[in-house]
């Protein structure tokens, strides 16, 4: 008999809600202090600078109330559907696109206003709209509920790029934001190497079990693998890799088939 089907993980409307208000609102916060130098600075990402990533992230947020305003007034987009497991995989055909309109905004609005719009927007919009609302994102249809766990990913991977793209700017990272950012990209893992060898385990958010090989059912799993939120969030993401993870002791793996170098980043 094949093995049963994972069910897919499903997270709370509330909390994921709150989350990316919370977590939006700290980089708002952090955004509005920067200097002018600040915001010149370079940034790992390409040619963009920081004032590129900060408007990036204003427009990850404000698609949330872009795609709700779209949605009431020209009704709901066709389906199929872009699931959550499929949404990472399918970001980076999108990047040009991406990259255009970031850098044609940052031209022409300070990203201190931008952020105050988008607040005020989402705050208006978003309370009011069901998590199976259906929206038309870049990426295609995706429901609201969905859309807006992926939002965490959005701000956690880019808070940490201008934390790091910004000596001592100290961004918190929400709980709720951090864990449902790190245990999408786990089961990202899990999709993208399916199979039971391996335990891959971030505590205290999230364990999953991929790669196909004989399968663990007691004990001890033979091939394990273990880092933390921020350092698994960085691998899925292509901002550390796997060897300079081992290398810095950043992650513990043990077993033949605990190596993922070859399986990261999950997103492009």
């Amino acid at each position: 008999m094949p093995p049963a089907k994972k069910r897919a993980r499903t997270y709370d409307s509330t909390k994921i809600r709150a989350a990316v208000l919370t977590q939006f609102g700290q980089v708002h916060a952090a955004v509005s202090g920067l200097a002018p130098g600040q915001l010149a600075l370079p940034t790992s990402l390409g040619d963009w600078t920081v004032r590129e990533l900060a408007v990036h992230l204003a427009l990850a947020v404000e698609a949330v109330s872009r795609t709700i305003e779209q949605s009431t007034t020209s009704g709901p987009p066709p389906t199929p559907l872009v699931t959550l497991q499929a949404w990472p995989f399918a970001t980076a055909a999108f990047a040009g696109d991406v990259d255009q309109d970031v850098k044609a905004l940052a031209a022409s609005t300070p990203p201190d206003e931008l952020f105050e719009r988008t607040a005020q927007r989402i705050s208006a919009l978003l309370p009011d709209a069901p998590d199976d609302l259906l929206l038309a994102t870049r990426l295609g249809t995706m429901r609201l509920g969905d859309f807006l766990v992926t939002r965490t990913i959005e701000l956690i991977v880019h808070t940490d790029d201008l934390n790091r793209a910004v000596a001592g700017l100290g961004i918190p990272y929400d709980r709720q934001a951090l864990a449902a950012c790190t245990r999408m990209l786990a089961d990202a893992l899990a999709v993208k190497a399916p199979g039971a060898s391996t335990e891959v385990r971030i505590p205290p958010y999230a364990v999953v079990q991929c790669v196909a090989g004989p399968r663990h059912t007691r004990g001890t799993p033979p091939n394990v693998v273990e880092t933390d939120p921020l350092t698994w969030v960085r691998l899925a993401s292509g901002r550390t890799t796997w060897r300079e993870a081992i290398d810095g002791a950043l992650v513990s793996a043990s077993g033949e088939r605990a190596d993922l170098g070859d399986l990261l980043p999950l997103m492009g």
